[in-house]
Formats: C-alpha cells, sequence, structure tokens
C-alpha cells in the first residue's frame, strides 16, 4: 500500500477517509505521474536515492473519480509516448501540478500493484517506447498513517 506525504496517525469512517482522499487525489489533478525503478524510498517525503526516472505521465484536470471505501480510482492517463529510460518499475510518485510537491507514492508494475502498466517488454519500461497505464488506483485505510 503506498503513502501520502505527510499525514498523521488517526482512524476514520468511510465517509471520512472517502473525504479525505478526494481532498488529496484533488491536489494533482493537472498534475504528473512519475515512474521510477529501484527500490523505493520508506514513504512519499523519502529522498529519492539511485532511482531512475523511468517515465512521466500527465495527469488530466480532474485526476481521480470520487474515492468509495477508501479507494479512488484515475481517470484516463494520456500515455507517454518517449519513455525516459529503460528499467523495471517498482514504484511511482504523483505530484501536484506544481511539478515538484509529493502527494503520495505506491507501487508499479505489469499487474497487481497500485499502478499497472502495459506496454512493458519484459516487465521492463524500454526508453524511447510508449509507457501507458491500464490501472491506477490511490488507497486511504482506516487508520491514515
Amino acid at each position: 500500500m503506498g503513502t501520502f506525504a505527510s499525514a498523521s496517525r488517526t482512524t476514520g469512517a468511510n465517509a471520512a477517509r472517502d473525504a479525505a482522499l478526494n481532498a488529496i487525489t484533488a491536489t494533482v489533478n493537472n498534475g504528473s505521474l512519475r515512474i521510477y525503478s529501484g527500490t523505493a524510498p520508506a514513504n512519499a517525503d523519502g529522498a529519492l536515492s539511485g532511482n531512475t526516472l523511468l517515465a512521466q505521465l500527465t495527469l488530466g484536470a480532474t485526476a481521480f473519480g470520487a474515492a468509495a471505501s477508501g479507494v479512488a480510482t484515475a481517470n484516463a492517463i494520456s500515455a507517454d509516448t518517449s519513455a525516459d529510460a529503460t528499467g523495471t518499475p517498482t514504484f511511482f510518485r504523483l505530484l501536484a501540478s506544481n511539478g515538484t510537491t509529493v502527494v503520495y507514492q505506491g507501487t508499479a508494475g505489469a499487474s497487481g500493484q497500485e499502478l499497472n502498466l502495459s506496454n512493458l517488454s519484459g516487465g521492463q519500461i524500454v526508453a524511447g517506447g510508449s509507457v501507458s497505464v491500464t490501472s491506477l488506483t490511490v488507497t486511504q485505510t482506516a487508520s491514515y498513517a
């Protein structure tokens, strides 16, 4: 499960966590999705260390649909038609529209992750190739951490 930047621990009902998640996902409207290889930092506030930016995709004006039961699903995301580097995607970060504020970090791969990708070659993104999102979900557990 991914992590939010600078979240404090508390618990809440579905309505409260959906409202919180909707507020958080709204901050990435017109933002970006960056996909990396390597070991993910411990949380979304952690510094990148030896990670390679594989691809960057632009999120739409309404990046996510309304949350339900603590899960928000991304609306359509345009493909990156020319990946930055070759490597195995392991995690992603969602950035606000200012391009610098990290809002969320989660797992990435071909399937079974928060961010699922297509157009992989042997499980890898290939430099100069196209990168497409199959699905992207952001989850807020009942215990915010």
